[in-house]
């Protein structure tokens, strides 16, 4: 994959945080963590391309930063606190659940999400 190419799964990561904040802000909770779950998914896949010049064939987030784990430690954090673990397999879970299944995400849910991805996640990502 050209240098073209990861930079257009990058900028397609912002513009889902972008577009999950906006969802939020109106009201579409369900949209919104799916977002989240985008963002965090595409930038994961854009690290690993750009630092192996691959990225496996998966939606887990869990999987996605192991394999970042193995490049950049300071990633692993995010596995092995709890806190972290589980909004990222909340995440996770929101790839299934609001595309497939009558889950609705209350506003407390996605709000701490979004703060989560925004202070949490993208911070630590952004440094590998």
């Amino acid at each position: 994959m050209s240098s073209e190419e990861a930079e257009i799964l990058r900028i397609r990561a912002e513009e889902f945080l972008l577009n999950a904040e906006r969802l939020c802000d109106e009201g579409f909770y369900d949209l919104c963590v799916f977002n989240l779950e985008q963002f965090c998914q595409l930038m994961l896949k854009y690290k690993l391309l750009i630092k192996t010049g691959a990225y496996p064939r998966t939606h887990s987030l869990v999987r996605l930063l192991r394999d970042l784990s193995m490049i950049h430690q300071e990633v692993s954090d995010l596995l092995t606190k709890e806190e972290q673990l589980i909004m990222l397999t909340k995440l996770e879970d929101a790839y299934i659940s609001a595309r497939y299944f009558p889950r609705r995400y209350e506003p407390i849910e996605a709000k701490a999400l979004l703060r989560f991805v925004k202070e949490v996640f993208k911070p630590v990502v952004e440094r590998v």
